[in-house]
C-alpha cells in the first residue's frame, strides 16, 4: 500500500457510491491472505458483494433481509486518512501501516448500513470480528481509531461477534435467498410471469394452514400441474424469502418434512422485519 495506490484507488471510485454503484474500498484480490473470503451478489442491490469472514456473510444475510435496511456498503473506508493519522496520535498509538512499504494503510470498516426509521434514514457502522480478536491489545487500538473515527462522523458504530449474529436465521436466509428471483433458477424457462404468479397464489391457499408438511403439499402440486419436481418447493421458497408467507425462520429450522403451521405474513410485520444490531 502506497500513497499512490490510495490515489489511484480513490480514482477508481472505491469507497464511493450508493447502492448498485458503491464500490468496496478492498476486493479479495487485494486481501489474498483472507481465509474464508465471500463473494455474492445481492438480492436488494444486485451487485457483487465481498466479505472476508463467515461472520460478515452471515450478517450480510440478515441485513438483507431485514425490511429497515436499504443499502449495505461493505468494506467501507475510513477517509480521509488524515483523520484516523490524527486520532491515533491524539491516542498515543500507532496507526495502522502497511508491513511492506510502513506507509499507513487506509482503514475499513465492515459495514455502513442505511435503515430507515420511523420514516427518517439513518446510517450504522458495525465492525464484524471473532470475539477471540477482541483479546488482542494491538486489535482494540484498532477498533477505538475506528470507534472514534465514526463518533466524529455522528455515525452510530458498533461491534458485532458471532455471539450477535444468530446462524440459525442467517442459515435459514442463505437456504431461500436464491428464490427470490425465480426465473433464475431454472425450474421456469418458458413460464411466463402471469402463470408464475398464478402457481405462486395457488400454492399459497393450499400451503397456508395448521400443521402442514410443506413437501407434501408441494410434491402433490408438482403432480397436479405437471412441473418438474421441486418447482413448487422453489415457489414456496420464493414466498418465504419475499415475506409473503409468515415462516418462523428467526429461532427455528426451515423444516420441509414435519408439520408446522403457516400464515399470510401481515403487513405489520412485514414493516417491522428482522431487528438488527
Amino acid at each position: 500500500m502506497t500513497k499512490n495506490k490510495i490515489e489511484r484507488w480513490l480514482k477508481e471510485g472505491r469507497g464511493q457510491g450508493i447502492g448498485v454503484d458503491y464500490k468496496p474500498w478492498l476486493t479479495v484480490q487485494d486481501v489474498p491472505s483472507a481465509g474464508r473470503s465471500h463473494r455474492e451478489i445481492g438480492i436488494k442491490t444486485p451487485r457483487q458483494f465481498t466479505f472476508f469472514s463467515d461472520l460478515e456473510n452471515r450478517y450480510f444475510h440478515i441485513l438483507e433481509y431485514s425490511a429497515s435496511v436499504i443499502d449495505i456498503r461493505e468494506q467501507y473506508p475510513l477517509l480521509p486518512i488524515e483523520e484516523t493519522i490524527f486520532i491515533a496520535d491524539d491516542l498515543g498509538i500507532k496507526h495502522p501501516t502497511d508491513p511492506t512499504t510502513g506507509e499507513n494503510v487506509v482503514m475499513t470498516t465492515s459495514f455502513l448500513i442505511t435503515i430507515t426509521q420511523n420514516g427518517q434514514n439513518r446510517l450504522l457502522a458495525r465492525t464484524v470480528k471473532s470475539s477471540s480478536e477482541l483479546d488482542s491489545k494491538r486489535k482494540i487500538e484498532k477498533l477505538e481509531i475506528e470507534r472514534r473515527y465514526w463518533e466524529k462522523q455522528g455515525v452510530d458504530w458498533g461491534i458485532v461477534t458471532e455471539y450477535e449474529i444468530n446462524r440459525l436465521l442467517a442459515d435459514n436466509i442463505k437456504a431461500i435467498r436464491n428464490y427470490y428471483d425465480l426465473k433464475i433458477c431454472g425450474l421456469f424457462e418458458g413460464i411466463s410471469d402471469r402463470q408464475i404468479q398464478s402457481y405462486l397464489s395457488q400454492l399459497t391457499r393450499e400451503l397456508c394452514g395448521d400443521l402442514v408438511v410443506v413437501r407434501n403439499i408441494c410434491c402433490r402440486f408438482d403432480e397436479k400441474n405437471g412441473l418438474e419436481p421441486g418447482s413448487a418447493l422453489a415457489l414456496y421458497k420464493h414466498l418465504a424469502v419475499t415475506r409473503q408467507l409468515d415462516v418462523n425462520i428467526i429461532n427455528e429450522p426451515l423444516e420441509l418434512a414435519k408439520p408446522v403451521t403457516i400464515k399470510l405474513l401481515e403487513y405489520k410485520k412485514v414493516q417491522t422485519g428482522v431487528e438488527i444490531i
